[in-house]
Order: structure tokens, then C-alpha cells, then sequence
């Protein structure tokens, strides 16, 4: 009796009666079962990788480490022809919120500073060193002068803890002549 079967387009028969194709597809069954649970292993073992990686990040982001204030220095940048002597700024929260930078006259000149603002310090009065108050006659500062200059902003601007920052904006003219200068940079400091 010669018995045939189509399978996948073949016609498979053997002399004992069983159909070749099915000794092929429980072989091929219990590969795919092996490269199933390989897969899963595989999977499994990753998944836990990732989701401990996913753990420790979110942990980390909590404790402030990516956060940018943290690792973001003190700095003042002003354009020509002033700038900030070494980076020295502070500020200071409570009662009297005040912002200190030290500022220098690298202009080759001497300038008549008639105003000086930062935002995020609404009410500012505006103190250079020993007290001297901005006038509207403005404070001359000459060539390669150093002078601390301390902001006085509104009550509770500035928040202890925090990273302000804000534009700085300095009004000027050089003694003796009439046209109104501006310089402008960046002031980013903690409050302490």
C-alpha cells in the first residue's frame, strides 16, 4: 500500500507508514520551544538590567544630581568695557535682599555710570563701595577702577537656597561727552 500525503507542496511517505513530515515538525516544535525560552531568558535578564538602571536614575534625579542649579557656578559676564573682577558676586536673602558684584572699568577711559539693573531685582537702589549712593548725576568710574557695587532689591526676591539669575544692564557716557552707552551681560549667582 503505498500511502502519500501533501504537505508544504511535498509528498513525503516512508516504509512504516508514518509521515515524515511529522517526525520533522515535533523536531522543529521542540527547537522553537528552545529558542523561546532562550528568548525569554534573554528578555528577562535584560528587563531587570533595565528596569534597575531606570531605578538608580530616577533616585538620583530626586537627590538634585541632574539638576543644573547644582552644578552651575557663580558667574558675571558684561560687555566692553566693563566687566566682573573674577567672578566675585553674591546675594544675600531675607529682610534685605542684595545682590554684590565687583565691577571694572577696562574702557581705556573714564564713564559716568548713571544707572545699573538686573532683572528679578524690581526695587533696586543701587550702593558702590563705602556706601556711596547712585545718584542721578551718576558715579564715575575711571580707567582699570574696581569697584564693589551692591543691589538692594525688593524684600523676598531673592529666596536663600536658590540660583538667581538675571540680565544685567549698565547705563553710562564718558566723562565729558553726552551720548548714552549701554552694556549688558548675564549675572547668575547663589543666594545664600
Amino acid at each position: 500500500m503505498n500511502i502519500t500525503k501533501k504537505y508544504w507542496g511535498k509528498y513525503l511517505k516512508t516504509p512504516s507508514g508514518y509521515f515524515k513530515h511529522i517526525q520533522i515538525n515535533k523536531k522543529e516544535v521542540k527547537v522553537r520551544q528552545k529558542k523561546a525560552q532562550a528568548a525569554m531568558e534573554f528578555l528577562m535578564t535584560y528587563g531587570w538590567a533595565i528596569l534597575a538602571a531606570v531605578i538608580v536614575i530616577a533616585v538620583l534625579a530626586s537627590l538634585g544630581v541632574f539638576s543644573p542649579d547644582s552644578s552651575v557656578p557663580n558667574a558675571c559676564l558684561l560687555s566692553a568695557p566693563f566687566g566682573c573682577e573674577k567672578n566675585q558676586v553674591g546675594a544675600e536673602g531675607g529682610s534685605v535682599d542684595n545682590l554684590t558684584l565687583v565691577l571694572k572699568n577696562g574702557g581705556g577711559q573714564s564713564y559716568n555710570i548713571t544707572a545699573i539693573n538686573v532683572t528679578g531685582c524690581t526695587e533696586s537702589t543701587v550702593y558702590f563701595e563705602a556706601g556711596n549712593l547712585l545718584t542721578s548725576g551718576g558715579a564715575i568710574l575711571d580707567d582699570q577702577e574696581v569697584q564693589t557695587v551692591v543691589l538692594t532689591c525688593g524684600a523676598n526676591e531673592l529666596v536663600s537656597g536658590d540660583k538667581f539669575s538675571g540680565d544685567v544692564s549698565i547705563s553710562y557716557y564718558a566723562v565729558g561727552g553726552t551720548i548714552e552707552l549701554r552694556s549688558s551681560g548675564t549675572l547668575t549667582v547663589s543666594v545664600e
